[in-house]
Parts: structure tokens; sequence; C-alpha cells
């Protein structure tokens, strides 16, 4: 059973100021944090013939990333809740440095895959800045700050593939891996000295946390719904990221830097972060989630037209990345909400479904894009927000 002292609980929960500097530090550390889970997803292709994986399997890489991510959530994010959260920062990113190395320097496909699934455990820390950055931040502007460091966050999902194109082209793919590992090191020496420190006042046994995680599930429909409604659109957006490079080298005659400049128009979504914060703060939660559900099928749709040119493809990316980056802020705003004292646990629960539904959607594109080619691919991915935006429509109490 969780337990607290109410009296320390004043004093140790007390919210602390949160600087402009501070805010703008960890959207940085957010973003370089969770680009460590996408700088294979462009060069996928250059990867697999030199650790020996077949193109079938080359996203195997991307996915096993994203499921490491995602167990992650589900049993090391918790301890936030439970554990002084700036140690568990520095330790976790000490630790994705550490296998982004063994990484860039291993030649065997199985160890490969056993690192990339490492780099996505050890990405965690991420996801314990932003509900960090929540407890700092006062309630009437919550949701602008948890908004304009997503957008941090969610740059370095979309920025991490131009940046890992551009970086294979002059140092080679062991080369981007090499590099993150030593931005991870700094940021680990920077967090350390300049991070706040939260101790929580939970008291509890670490079953007893994991136990607790799977209660707020069952306790709270809005939790549920909303993982569900991302873990959709995220599987969506990680198909189109994992086969869109592939369909523009192969029949577009695109480069990597090209796919680098594809990949960076993409980034443009990004302002729907900060967007969609000052939504849910303005109360208007519902009307921005049914227009970013009904934005990524369209979007989807839209470039998987018979003779669309890449062109469309380019409009596809930023309509898509914007709808995905506008419901996640929109739906981590108000599961936060929902118990103050288990911001960790709430988020690692929404955390989880998206990226349990990224990885699926990494497993099964390369399969999907040798067996049916793009077009048919693209009407595919886009079911998956369609089936967000019918059950959306279907809960008239969702807000």
């Amino acid at each position: 059973m969780l337990t607290g002292n109410p009296a320390v609980a004043a004093q140790a929960e007390q919210p602390a100021s949160l600087s402009g500097l501070m805010v703008a530090f960890l959207a940085f550390c957010c973003g370089a944090v969770v680009a460590n889970l996408y700088y294979a997803q462009p060069i996928v292709e250059l990867i697999a013939p030199q650790i020996g994986l077949s193109s079938a399997n080359a996203s195997l890489i991307v996915s096993l990333t994203q499921f490491g991510y995602a167990l992650g959530l589900l049993l090391l994010v918790p301890l936030a809740d439970l554990m002084e959260n700036r140690r568990l920062v520095v330790g976790f990113t000490l630790a994705a440095s550490a296998t982004l190395l063994c990484a860039g320097l291993t030649h065997s496909p199985s160890l490969f895959l056993l690192l990339s699934l490492l780099i996505g455990l050890t990405s965690v820390a991420v996801q314990i800045l932003v509900p960090l950055a929540a407890h700092l931040a006062p309630e009437a502007s919550r949701g602008r700050v948890v908004g304009n460091i997503m957008s941090g966050l969610l740059l370095g999902i979309l920025l991490s593939r131009p940046l890992s194109s551009l970086l294979v082209e002059v140092f080679g793919w062991r080369g981007v891996f090499y590099s993150a590992a030593a931005l991870m090191a700094v940021i680990a020496l920077i967090t350390a000295v300049a991070l706040p420190r939260r101790v929580p006042t939970h008291k509890a046994t670490y079953p007893a946390l994991i136990g607790s995680v799977f209660a707020l599930a069952r306790r709270y429909p809005v939790l549920r719904q909303r993982s569900l409604y991302q873990g959709l659109l995220f599987a969506s957006f990680s198909l189109f990221w994992t086969l869109a490079p592939i369909e523009l080298m192969r029949h577009h005659g695109f480069t990597q830097a090209h796919v680098a400049i594809f990949a960076l128009v993409g980034a443009v979504g990004a302002i729907a972060a900060p967007i969609a914060g000052r939504l849910a703060d303005a109360g208007h939660g519902r009307r921005g989630t049914l227009v970013a559900l009904l934005l990524a099928p369209v979007s989807l749709l839209i470039a998987g037209l018979p003779g669309s040119g890449y062109v469309w493809l380019v409009v596809c990316a930023v309509l898509l990345d914007f709808a995905v980056q506008l419901n996640m802020v929109l739906g981590q705003r108000e599961v936060y909400a929902l118990d103050p004292h288990s911001r960790a646990r709430l988020n690692a629960v929404y955390m989880t479904s998206i990226f349990v539904g990224g990885a699926l959607g990494s497993l099964v594109a390369s399969p999907l894009y040798e067996h049916f080619g793009w077009n048919l691919s693209a009407v595919a991915v886009a079911v998956l927000p369609a089936l967000a935006l019918a059950l959306f429509l279907s809960r008239k109490a969702d807000v």
C-alpha cells in the first residue's frame, strides 16, 4: 500500500518555481534523450546488411528499441513516484550512453538487436522529466509548460531522423551512435548539477508500486481511452516514418541527404505541442482532439492516392506529425490532472500504450511495404487513426 506523511508531503511536494531557462533546458534534454529511439529509423537499410540482417527484418531494429522503451515506461518510470527524481534521470542517461556506445561497436546482429532493446529501456529518463516539470509548474500554466517541454520532446523525435541521415553521410552509421553516446554523457553531467531535486512522499515496495500502476489503469476510464487513442495514432506515425524514407529512396530517387530535408520539413508539425497546451488550459481539449483524430487519417489517405508524388508525402508528414503531437499533449494534460501524486505512474500507463503502438507499427512496416507497396500500405495505415476517431466519437463524455 502506498502511504505518505501529510506534513512531509506539504513540504516535499510543494512545487518550486520553474524558470523559462529551466523549461528550455528540460525541453532540450527531453528531445535529446528521446531521439535515441529514432536515429536508426531512416538508416536501417544501411545498418542491416553490415550486421547481417535481411531487408525484411530491418525494421526489427526500430521496433525492438520502442519495445524496450515501452518496457522501461512500465517497469522503471514508476520509480519516479518512489525515488529521488534527479538521481534516476542521471543514472538512466548514463546507462543510455553506455548502450549507444556498445551498439556502435558491435558487429553481431543478435547483440545489436539486444542493444537496441536496451537503448529503448534506458532512454526512459525523458518520461521522468515531463512529470517532474508538471509537478513544478503552477496549475494555471501547467498545460503551457508541459506543451513547451513536449515540443522539445517531439522535435527530438522529428529532428533525430534528418540529423541521423546527415551524420551518416559524414561519419557512417556507427558515428551516429557514437555521437548520441557522447551527448547522453554530457546531459547526465549537466542534469546532475542543474536539475532540481524532488523526493516523492510515497512509501511502498517495488511490487506494490508496479501493482498500483495497473490499479490506476483500472480506476480511470479517461486514462484508458486517452492511451488507446494515442497508441493507435502513434502506430500510424511509426509506420509512416519507417516506410516513407524507403519509398522516397526506392521510387523517387532520394539520397540520405534528401531524406534528411524531408524529415526536417515534417518537423514543422512540432508547432502543435505549445498550441495543444494552450488549448488544454483554455478548456478546448475535446475540439482539439477531434481536429487531431480527423487530420491523421485524411493525411495518410492523401499520401496513398494512386499516382501521388513525393509532394503529397511531405504534406502527409506535416499534417500527421501535427495531429499526433496535438493529441499527445491534450491527452497528457488530461491524464496528469487525474491524480497529482501519481503523475509518474499515470504517465507510465499513457506512454507505455503509445510506444507499444509505435513498436507494433514498426514491426509490421517492412513486411507490409514489401508485400503491398506504398499506396495500399498508406491506406491500411489510415485505418488506425480512423478507428481512434470512431472510438472518440462514440464516447460523448470524453473531454
